[in-house]
């Protein structure tokens, strides 16, 4: 294990906030640079923190080299077997020491001053994209920060007043409606204004992130049965289906709203590419429980392309060496795609028109490769 200093830095490449130092972000990017996966990457995070958890992990022969901003040339994929087992970091001192798993509030700031700095990088273009590893909302809220997750918090720091929140695993994309709130509260929170502006960036990232000329979607009802022809609820008929409708008029290829139970049978997902489900429980066991550990939270309506692993920061097992780094490279792959296909129009991490990338459309739901299954096991979009 070495660290070096003033190496050439890279011009454009993706970045990877470590997120909390005591979890196991540290571990899942020691692992892949020890992989050659991390070639293309710049790592945020304290260069220190990294030596030390790979020397935890007994990940010998890993360089680590230590930058201070990113500029330069991204050097060609490939080369020798001690070139690809570099990791370049974008250091950041941590507050206060960390040991793996037990978690510091005096660390916080350092988490968000991480995350801050990439996603300013990526939003002047000195970037690509983001990947984020998982963060510990407690311990952020602890240090007097209210933040919800990533996605809003994301939002927030970039000027966007919206953004849907979708996860890529298996065969699926699932879109969320509304994201983390109380169960009681959702019905409130699905109005017609919400439902227009969440089927509008969907639409518009599916063909600008992903290539999908004419993307088809499927949206879920809110209540059992969808409502059961208002017997079970009207928030179906006096809420989705006129925005259905609004969208159809818009030129979009929406279906609903149709029962959740029913949704994900391979009937309704044949030829789909995506679904809107209502709230956050709704739509995401189905897609965790065909891929989990591999799969992929995508932020859909941000400027710059933004992934994240599926779970949390799982503080048992930091610094153990029993992580599946699955969800990370999943996250890291389909980061690369998205900026890709948004390259193809308007250059790394901007917006394309429509039809951008066509010929690197990522394909259906039904087309998708089924990720890997990792053993992570403690789940947090």
């Amino acid at each position: 294990m070495s660290v070096s200093s003033d190496p050439a830095i890279m011009a454009s490449p993706l970045l990877v906030s470590a997120g909390e130092p005591a979890g196991i972000g540290p571990d899942l990017c020691v692992l892949l640079a020890a992989q050659g996966e991390l070639q293309d990457a710049v790592v945020v995070a304290d260069a220190d923190l990294l030596a030390a958890r790979a020397e935890q992990l007994g990940l010998t022969g890993l360089v680590i080299e230590r930058l201070a901003g990113l500029s330069g040339a991204v050097p060609a994929p490939g080369g020798t077997t001690s070139a690809r087992r570099v990791l370049r970091v974008w250091h950041h001192a941590l507050a206060a020491p960390v040991v793996a798993g037990v978690l510091d509030v005096r660390n916080a700031p350092y988490v968000l001053q991480c995350l801050d700095e990439a996603t300013d990088a990526c939003a002047a273009r000195q970037a690509c994209a983001l990947v984020t590893a998982p963060v510990q909302k407690s311990v952020i809220a602890d240090a007097g920060v209210a933040f919800t997750g990533h996605t809003e918090y994301l939002a927030e720091r970039l000027g966007v007043p919206m953004v849907v929140m979708m996860l890529v695993g298996g065969s699926l994309r699932v879109a969320l409606a509304t994201t983390h709130l109380p169960l009681r509260a959702v019905a409130d929170a699905i109005t017609g204004p919400l439902l227009d502006q969440v089927l509008t960036i969907l639409q518009a990232d599916l063909r600008d992130r992903f290539g999908l000329a004419q993307p088809r979607i499927l949206v879920a009802g809110l209540n059992p049965h969808a409502g059961e022809q208002g017997h079970l609820g009207d928030e179906e008929i006096q809420i989705i289906l006129p925005a259905l409708q609004r969208a159809r008029a818009r030129g979009m290829r929406v279906e609903g709203p149709l029962p959740a139970d029913t949704l994900f049978t391979p009937k309704h997902l044949a030829g789909a590419d995506a679904v809107l489900a209502m709230y956050h429980d709704q739509g995401l066991p189905v897609l965790k429980m065909q891929s989990f550990g591999g799969g992929v939270n995508v932020t859909l309506g941000l400027p710059i392309v933004r992934t994240s692993v599926d779970h949390g920061t799982a503080l048992d097992l930091a610094g153990t060496g029993q992580v599946d780094p699955g969800s990370l490279r999943e996250a890291l792959a389909l980061a690369r795609q998205l900026a890709s296909v948004a390259g193809a129009g308007a250059g790394p991490g901007a917006r394309a028109g429509a039809g951008a990338g066509a010929g690197a459309a990522l394909g259906p739901m039904g087309a998708l490769a089924t990720a890997t299954v990792g053993t992570d096991g403690r789940a947090s979009t």
